[in-house]
């Protein structure tokens, strides 16, 4: 490559930024009788867009106990059967790092109710609506859906994902 397009090259990509924070959050997806719990999401991190119950850990609280909490918080539910299903680890171009244990619940218990953070549904599984999600989604759901651990790395400017990568994960 000459030294033209590899300048060229280096400008077409936003240059990775040292982070300014690092955040640890959890996404728990209740999967039962064929259907999945999604979300719209209304404020923060992702507003607008479809996605699953869940948020950042508070302090001296573990993933699981947040995925619990988180569920309860948004949508009034209690997930049952609660296992660890993934992680993903997101990287923002503005320098946002953001860890997510993903979650599996094979039900939830509870009186299911719309709050001021998220206004929930239940979808078939066939019937997920990718295009409304964010776009790593597609890449690492089915893998949820289907009981294999998974890891996945991405980097996004603002919506774009500039970056991806889904592997098995070892336990």
């Amino acid at each position: 490559m000459t030294a033209k397009r590899l300048q060229k090259a280096a400008h077409s990509r936003p240059p990775k930024s040292p982070p300014k924070e690092e955040q640890h959050a959890v996404l728990c997806f209740v999967v039962q009788d064929g259907e999945i719990l999604l979300i719209k999401k209304k404020r923060g991190l992702g507003a607008g867009k479809v996605n699953a119950p869940g948020g950042r850990i508070e302090p001296g609280e573990s993933a699981e106990q947040a995925a619990c909490r988180e569920c309860r918080e948004e949508v009034g539910l209690s997930p049952q059967g609660l296992s660890r299903a993934g992680e993903l680890f997101f990287e923002f171009v503005d320098g946002l790092h953001l860890y997510c244990t993903v979650f599996r619940a094979r039900s939830a218990q509870g009186e299911m109710v719309e709050t001021d953070e998220a206004a929930p549904f239940w979808c078939r599984t066939q019937a997920i609506p990718y295009r409304d999600m964010w776009a790593d989604d597609s890449l690492w759901l089915p893998w949820l859906l289907s009981g294999r651990p998974f890891r996945g790395t991405f980097r996004f400017d603002g919506d774009r994902m500039l970056e991806q990568r889904v592997e098995p994960l070892d336990r």
